[in-house]
């Protein structure tokens, strides 16, 4: 069914508050933060951050509430946050109100009493109470990325005091003491030992993980793509001895506007990844799709996944953590479709935990790659009035897919 207004249509009212939307949950929310605000306070750390600006001196942060806050641990839990469906207002209110207690750093000089404690908050097994003093009173303020969850009102660091005894796991402890490990093989040992990827990417920032004289200082932003790519290729490596699917399976999920549709093809590993924004019908206003894709086939890339960026490692990961628990291999094509909804970039987690949505859910089944496809085509187009063929063509597996069918016909 095609759109019965114009292509060039723009319903003024819902356009205005598409604009407007993002600029207001940024104001309330730091309006709400802005009356906690203090340069002397004491917090319970979950999690310390670290900056790429100016790298290799970078910023180094301690996450905190401004007060002692015995669920601290929910301010980055993005597993919670999605288990328990979180909006997107709670999930800024929650990171607004974060001080970012920081201090600049050299990466390859891990030394000093604040390091030392950002250390401790990554090691940690629940938040970290301290004392904290800054140079002076925090300003209100939201900061967005689209690798890393937000981070709030900033300060720099004068002095602090660790007030509690923290807790560091066995298996977190034995990793951190290993400096013979390298730490692609750190990530690989904690990941198949059940710690999430937000653990390790808090130990692989903050230079904990790896052979003593290679530790160094790395960007939360690309510690999280690190970390979602390490994990993935040790479980790409399981997928290859796997048995191949047996038939075409797909998997729908949606979480805060980001929806997946992840196909698996009864094939040899394979992983593309397109992404789209399609609004709503009354917010059309091009007839033009726009989209991003990257891929890679039985061997792998040999590079960085320039176009969709972390959000590829990401939903990769998420897809092989269900293929590890069947047991199987199987080339892979998902397409996700961000809609207005989507009002404030939340980092790459938001995809992570929508695919892992997606892939919880039941599955569709069907006895062909063209039935699959075109369950595909319905869904987007009774929700978006997009033909997803649009994708289908453009898609290199898919070509490939079929061209190999039609040499074995042969």
């Amino acid at each position: 069914m095609q759109p019965q207004r114009p292509a060039q249509y723009r319903d003024p009212v819902l356009f205005s508050i598409r604009e407007l939307f993002p600029a207001m949950l940024k104001a309330q929310a730091t309006f709400k933060a802005r009356e906690m605000l203090s340069a002397d306070f004491s917090g319970s750390a979950p999690a310390p951050f670290v900056g790429r600006a100016g790298y290799p001196y970078v910023n180094v942060g301690i996450l905190s509430p401004p007060r002692i806050e015995p669920r601290a641990w929910e301010y980055d839990a993005p597993r919670l946050w999605s288990r328990d469906s979180y909006d997107i207002s709670r999930i800024v209110q929650l990171r607004s109100e974060l001080v970012n207690s920081r201090f600049l750093a050299d990466v390859r000089l891990l030394r000093g009493r604040f390091l030392d404690a950002s250390q401790e908050v990554a090691m940690a097994s629940r938040p970290v109470e301290m004392e904290f003093h800054l140079h002076e009173r925090p300003v209100a303020r939201l900061s967005l990325s689209p690798e890393a969850a937000p981070t709030g009102p900033a300060a720099a660091l004068k002095a602090l005091e660790i007030t509690s005894n923290p807790h560091v796991p066995r298996r977190i402890e034995s990793a951190v003491s290993d400096t013979d490990l390298k730490a692609e093989a750190a990530v690989r040992t904690l990941f198949s030992k059940g710690v999430d990827e937000g653990k390790l990417t808090r130990l692989l920032s903050v230079g904990t993980l790896g052979v003593k004289a290679q530790r160094k200082l790395v960007p939360t932003r690309w510690s999280i793509t690190a970390v979602d790519d390490i994990a993935g290729k040790a479980l790409i490596r399981e997928a290859k001895d796997c048995q191949l699917l047996g038939e075409h399976l797909l998997f729908i999920g949606e979480y805060l506007g980001n929806r997946f549709h992840v196909m698996l093809l009864p094939e040899v590993w394979g992983y593309e990844l397109f992404e789209t924004f399609l609004p709503t019908l009354s917010m059309l206003e091009s007839p033009d799709v726009k989209y991003t894709t990257d891929h890679e086939g039985y061997d792998g890339r040999s590079a960085y996944a320039e176009n969709c960026a972390g959000g590829y490692y990401a939903a990769r990961l998420a897809v092989l953590e269900r293929l590890s628990a069947m047991k199987r291999q199987a080339r892979v094509v998902v397409l996700r479709v961000i809609s207005e909804e989507y009002a404030l970039p939340l980092g790459v987690w938001v995809v992570r935990e929508a695919v892992r949505k997606a892939m919880r859910s039941g599955p569709q089944r069907f006895s062909s790659r063209e039935e699959m496809l075109a369950e595909v085509r319905q869904s987007v187009s009774a929700a978006y009035h997009v033909d997803a063929l649009y994708f289908f063509r453009r898609s290199r597996l898919l070509a490939e897919a079929r061209t190999q069918r039609r040499l074995l016909e042969y």
